[in-house]
């Protein structure tokens, strides 16, 4: 069984919460990504050393309705 948490325990935390995101506030401008090119598609008589088995092969032509 845990054990309750006191008043001031949970004061702390709250203090220690808010501390937290202010923290991650002003980190947060070191962590802006660049915004990336999208991928272009590859022809398939480019891709070479693939091997999917038969049965995964069919698998995935019968999920080709999801994630769409």
């Amino acid at each position: 069984m845990s054990k309750p948490i006191a008043a001031s325990e949970s004061r702390d935390s709250e203090l220690s919460l808010a501390q937290l995101r202010g923290d991650c506030i002003r980190m947060a401008p070191h962590w802006a990504v660049p915004a990336a090119a999208a991928a272009a598609p590859v022809p398939p008589s480019l891709i070479h050393g693939v091997v999917v088995p038969a049965a995964s092969a069919r698998m995935l032509g019968a999920l080709s309705g999801y994630g769409a």
